[in-house]
């Protein structure tokens, strides 16, 4: 049985995707991406033979496409902007549902949208089937310089505590009555922030004082 577990991206599993190495899941995502990109956004048929490889993958990997789904909402940003792009772009006019739109922009969104969900789609898929330190240890095999690596491992490590420190933060305010619901309330917020930014900071000093105090030498011992 599968289910959640390790960082909250990655979906526990023995299937042949997970167990994959790491580095050769990294490399087929990024040869997929670029090709995703590279595809002119007029082959439809393309984009539906890419959706049915990804569609593939997940099932051999058994990690519930709801669970992809739900993880999904890092895309709306895109999806809003690729909305606007049909009322905003300029070129010849067309009616879809009784609403006049750009034929450029129309197209821009519907490229704009299916590359993205691709990718987003692919590189979830990747982080499901992934742990955290394998996906590391796949970079170092890459030849990623080592400096790059340990700053995304410090950023897995610490995420979820900056991430804890946040909500402590947010329950504190709304005990004391604090409830953001207009502009005026963007200084309150704006100063949280930069709360945050400093004891991430101070944390990320004493940490590396620490580092040093044990004799770090610019690489990091796996575990």
């Amino acid at each position: 049985m599968g289910g959640p577990h390790g960082h909250k991206l990655h979906f526990h599993g023995h299937s042949p995707v997970h167990r994959a190495p790491a580095h050769l899941k990294i490399l087929a995502l990024l040869g997929f991406v670029l090709v995703v990109v590279a595809t002119p956004r007029e082959w439809y048929w393309a984009f539906a033979a890419y959706f049915a490889v990804l569609a593939v993958v997940v099932a051999i990997s058994r990690v519930p496409p709801t669970y992809l789904l739900k993880r999904m909402v890092v895309e709306i940003p895109f999806v809003v902007f690729a909305l606007l792009l049909p009322f905003v772009a300029h070129g010849p006019q067309t009616e879809v549902l009784g609403v006049s739109v750009s034929q450029s922009g129309l197209l821009a969104a519907w490229g704009l949208l299916v590359k993205g969900t691709l990718g987003v789609l692919a590189s979830l898929t990747l982080a499901a089937t992934t742990e955290p330190q394998e996906l590391l240890a796949g970079l170092e095999r890459l030849r990623l310089p080592n400096l790059l690596v340990q700053i995304m491992g410090f950023m897995i490590r610490y995420l979820d505590v900056v991430t804890s420190e946040m909500h402590r933060m947010k329950v504190a305010r709304e005990s004391r009555g604090f409830t953001a619901r207009n502009p005026r309330h963007w200084p309150v917020l704006a100063k949280s922030a930069g709360a945050l930014f400093i004891r991430s900071y101070e944390r990320g000093e004493r940490v590396h004082l620490a580092m040093l105090s044990r004799g770090y030498t610019g690489r990091m011992p796996r575990q």
